[in-house]
């Protein structure tokens, strides 16, 4: 697992430092290349032969078989010579399978192919003085440079990815420092929160509403939260209205609502279903399913006469159906489509904001089975609730991205243009199915409660729970109201075995104080007594 993540971080850093020189003992800085210019093509053949998508897991699988072709002539050239002419009319063996990480059925035989050109290439060297070996080091570097230009922003993880059930990042948390923290040291002037600068360097007024902070600051203090965190956005502007938080397990910690160290869960079938929709499937389509409550089986992603429920994508969505989504997953997705609309959500990329904030990390797997269950929400994936607040934004906007704002901007400065990362189609049936959260699912209950209604909110709740020690996390984002999304919203409750409240108690009052503090946009309307006038 380790070396799987290690891998999936190659394309970022040059393959030279991780590969090394393509001959042992031999000093790269003055050794002269193998490659010399003639060798362009026979390098540019061996590059092509990858394909644009082979990634990493090729990368390696041909180099290392240059590698050994190479070491192998060294030793015993006429024997290297030998073997290379015998193998050159056919294809030459795969490479040693324990020298690669699991991959797709795709990237293998890519990797395979790959090998067969090295074995080509070698096996020429022999049949003639006109060409060259392939220079591994040379072959690395073009294979950087290509990796980097093909991969889209986000694909690959800019660091490895932790594992949730051996490490989970949580146990390494760290406090925002002082410093940095513009919403402890801004002071109340007026009904702003406002950050003192320096002898040449301008007060800051953050976009913070100070009584909202206040009040959901208030609500954890209260409910004695271990670890919590509630962050409110203004959708359609990236405004940050509150980025509320309260640990009574450790009082002097900070930077909880910037942090990425919590498990995305179920949120991340936001992103799964919205490549759901790009893929064509609809939010009326069903699936059958038994069990999964909890935790997923490879046999459960088969139909079988055991499943004895069945749900459309949207109740999945509502009701968070992990099977649904995991068999959604293996039958309409590829990592590829899937760790492409995560790094458009942002996932694996760095997030412009005034504080330090964590890049959210997701790592996609290749092989079936695992990759359905990242799909449902169990696979390594970590959220911070400010870029949870803006998932729900996307929704919100009709599928485009706002950066987040805290600070004021001045009048003169403007803002940057939304990006669209989902058509407005599959942002309106995003929403639809977010509604059945509210409506029929996972949150009903909490949305319900007499006196404490939330009219035309949306969302998704999510829950999951670190075993040893115990901690379990459970969120809602969301926005409202539906039609004309006035505020989204994040929540995130970490609690011990006994608990007072979750994050979808804390994410309802979220949207309920916002709402009841930001006025409804004024119709305009003609006087009564203009009626029939032209």
């Amino acid at each position: 697992m380790t070396m799987r993540r290690l891998l999936a971080a190659l394309p970022l850093f040059p393959l030279t430092l991780l590969l090394g020189a393509s001959a042992p003992g031999t000093d790269a800085s003055t050794a002269p290349s193998t490659s010399a210019p003639s060798d362009a093509q026979a390098l540019a053949q061996s590059v092509s032969a990858l394909g644009t998508d082979a990634g990493p897991v090729g990368a390696r699988a041909l180099v290392e078989k240059v590698e050994a072709e190479q070491r192998a002539q060294v030793a015993s050239p006429d024997a290297g010579a030998s073997a290379s002419v015998a193998q050159a009319p056919g294809a030459p063996p795969a490479p040693d399978p324990a020298a690669l990480p699991a991959s797709s059925g795709a990237a293998a035989a890519q990797a395979s192919g790959a090998a067969a050109v090295a074995g080509a290439e070698a096996a020429s060297t022999a049949q003639g003085p006109d060409t060259r070996p392939v220079d591994a080091r040379a072959l690395a570097e073009a294979l950087a440079a290509k990796d980097a230009a093909a991969l889209e922003p986000g694909m690959v993880p800019p660091m490895p990815v932790p594992s949730r059930e051996k490490a989970p990042p949580f146990g390494k948390l760290q406090g925002l420092p002082r410093a940095q923290d513009l919403v402890a040291r801004a002071k109340l002037e007026g009904n702003k929160l406002v950050v003192k600068g320096g002898k040449s360097a301008p007060d800051q007024v953050l976009t913070i509403d100070p009584g909202l902070q206040a009040s959901l600051t208030k609500i954890m203090q209260n409910y004695q939260v271990p670890y919590g965190a509630a962050v409110v956005l203004e959708p359609s502007t990236g405004r940050v209205l509150a980025m509320a938080e309260h640990s009574e397990a450790k009082p002097e910690l900070r930077g909880l609502p910037i942090r990425a160290v919590y498990p995305a869960a179920s949120i991340f079938k936001i992103v799964t279903g919205s490549a759901l929709l790009e893929a064509g499937v609809s939010p009326d389509t069903e699936a059958c399913f038994h069990g999964g409550k909890r935790r997923l089986n490879e046999r459960q992603l088969e139909d079988t006469d055991r499943d004895g429920a069945c749900y459309s994508l949207a109740l999945a969505m509502g009701k968070s159906a992990n099977v649904i989504f995991a068999k959604m997953t293996s039958k309409h997705l590829t990592a590829d489509s899937l760790k492409r609309m995560a790094a458009r959500l942002r996932f694996n990329r760095e997030i412009p904001f005034a504080q330090p904030l964590d890049v959210s990390l997701a790592y996609i797997p290749e092989d079936g089975f695992a990759l359905a269950n990242t799909g449902a929400g169990f696979g390594d994936v970590y959220l911070s609730p400010l870029h949870g607040a803006l998932l729900a934004s996307v929704a919100a906007n009709e599928g485009r991205w706002v950066d987040p704002v805290l600070v004021e901007p001045e009048p003169f400065m403007p803002l940057p243009e939304p990006e669209p990362v989902l058509t407005p189609t599959a942002a309106h049936e995003l929403t639809r199915m977010l509604e059945e959260t509210v409506t029929h699912g996972t949150a009903r209950g909490v949305f319900r409660e007499r006196g404490f209604q939330v009219k035309d909110a949306v969302g998704k709740t999510g829950t999951l729970a670190d075993r040893e020690p115990f901690r379990d996390y459970s969120w809602f984002v969301g926005f409202a109201p539906k039609d004309n999304p006035r505020v989204a919203v994040a929540a995130l409750i970490v609690n011990d075995p006994k608990w007072r409240i979750r994050g979808s108690y804390l994410g309802r009052e979220a949207l309920r104080l916002a709402l009841e503090r930001i006025p409804a946009p004024v119709e305009l309307t003609a006087p009564a007594g203009a009626a029939g006038k032209h």
